[in-house]
């Protein structure tokens, strides 16, 4: 009557069989309710499955945004993959990559050490079997503000950005993604990256071992060490090695380094004009080949993609194009194995199905926006007001946290040669000395031990070491997180 239809006996029994259930156990609906409103809040960010993911092995792995300032608006994105077996007995490690504005996502995940890498013109992913997340539990963030997918609703961060802020930001983001997965709470916490990230990852160890001091005001925070790779650490010696690098391994002539050593004093923050000029030479030299690894190929691809090719353009200006000419900092363009990975990631992180999958939101945003691997904007405008952290090294050192130095012997752009130089700058005690480290029967690079730094160098490796030599970085950081040697014989 008035058009419904009678229910049919089937449904008038398992309406009877609800009200009885009710009765006899009204709990089980009550547990039901529960357990869906009780969901673990890391849940919502679990990523199913990615566009053009393998669907062997299966890898447990979640991203999304982590509020680190509410009143500016500021969030930063992750992406975390757990540790391929013993998830719950391993460590938790955070990767950085530096720039200042490049991608840990699309660089350190996506490229070097992440379970899943892009493939070929960015149309999918394969399995990446030299994964540190064989050895801990992996986290990556893009940082600062501005960077890929993170973002700030106060447009004026992005002209104020320097070491300080992105520190405090990175340690509100570990508090508050701590809070999203308490289940690493308590667990042994390392840091880890590379290039300008050798500014990020001391000065955030800094703040969070200062904090830790104090437990009635501050979350506990597990550290336990850092290590990097190529790191910028100190602007003397690392500019100072760069020019003994470019000479010694014939990039640039003997009259142009001599030159550049007469007008060229590294230990003013502000180059003169003479510095600059003679500088740029050596840096057009390089320009032929690749800084990031000096006897790997250049990418000679020729994208049809408008995007990829304005974005090719402007990372490949030149490297001194810093802050008002004054300090020369990172090229827009990285290295590789494959020197083109950096366009394949861009192709595949402006997808739209990716970003879904990814829970990137960009909603709200510029409607031309798109994920870069580099902010050109940020290189160029961030407030460079740390010359040195060594004595960041120092400090922490006397502090007891463990803490590794790694270089990649082909890298031109933050050279072994001034990693050295700083390294025997701080006065350390020799523990052990300098020895030959071996994988798969062949030299795998040397290895010096001091009193409370450990120094590596992989031979033939390039300025992302973990993308040149995947094997050995993955017996690097084996040896660094189980505290087992390193192979000293073939």
């Amino acid at each position: 009557m008035f058009g419904l239809k009678m229910p049919s006996l089937v449904a008038c029994m398992n309406i009877i069989l609800y009200f009885l259930s009710l009765f006899l156990c009204p709990s089980a609906i009550l547990f039901i309710k529960a357990s869906e409103t009780n969901a673990e809040p890391y849940e919502h960010d679990r990523v199913v499955n990615l566009p053009g993911q393998p669907s062997n092995p299966s890898v447990s792995q979640f991203s999304g945004y982590i509020t680190v300032n509410k009143d500016h608006g500021r969030a930063l994105f992750y992406w975390f993959f757990e540790a391929q077996s013993e998830s719950s007995k391993k460590p938790l490690l955070l990767w950085l990559n530096g720039g200042p504005g490049c991608s840990s996502v699309g660089a350190g995940a996506a490229v070097e050490i992440g379970p899943l890498t892009v493939t070929k013109n960015g149309e999918g992913l394969h399995f990446n079997t030299y994964s540190w997340n064989r050895e801990a539990n992996l986290l990556f963030v893009e940082s600062p503000v501005g960077v890929g997918f993170s973002y700030t609703n106060t447009s004026s961060d992005l002209n104020i950005l320097d070491d300080s802020f992105v520190a405090e930001d990175s340690y509100n983001f570990l508090v508050n993604w701590l809070q999203r997965f308490p289940q690493f709470k308590s667990r042994e916490f390392f840091i880890s990256g590379e290039s300008y990230a050798g500014h990020y990852i001391p000065q955030l160890a800094e703040l969070i071992f200062d904090r830790n001091k104090d437990r009635s005001k501050y979350s506990f925070i597990n550290l336990k060490g850092f290590i990097v790779g190529n790191p910028e650490t100190e602007d003397y010696y690392d500019n100072t090695g760069l020019l003994e690098y470019a000479w010694s391994h014939a990039v640039t002539s003997d009259q142009q380094y001599e030159k550049a050593k007469q007008v060229c004093d590294f230990k003013q923050f502000n180059w003169s004009e003479e510095c600059n000029e003679a500088m740029d030479v050596v840096y057009n030299e390089y320009s032929e080949i690749d800084i990031y690894n000096i006897y790997g190929p250049a990418c000679l691809l020729n994208s049809t993609s408008s995007t990829v090719n304005d974005s090719r353009s402007r990372r490949s200006k030149s490297l001194s194009e810093g802050r008002n000419g004054h300090r020369l900092r990172m090229m827009r363009i990285f290295g590789g194995y494959d020197p083109c990975y950096a366009i394949y990631v861009e192709e595949y992180f402006n997808r739209i199905d990716v970003q879904s999958s990814f829970h990137a939101d960009i909603k709200g945003r510029n409607t031309n926006f798109t994920w870069e691997p580099c902010n050109d904007f940020i290189l160029n405008t961030y407030n460079y007001s740390v010359f040195s952290v060594l004595p960041i090294y120092t400090k922490l050192i006397n502090g007891g946290l463990k803490v590794w130095v790694y270089s990649g012997d082909a890298d031109g752009r933050v050279p072994v040669i001034g990693t050295r130089y700083w390294i025997e700058a701080l006065g350390l005690p020799v523990k052990s000395s300098w020895r030959t480290w071996y994988h798969d029967n062949q030299v795998g690079g040397r290895i010096v031990e001091y009193e409370g730094l450990t120094f590596v160098t992989i031979r033939g490796a390039g300025h992302l070491v973990p993308l040149y030599k995947p094997s050995e970085a993955l017996s690097l950081i084996h040896s660094f997180l189980s505290g087992k040697h390193l192979p000293t014989h073939p």
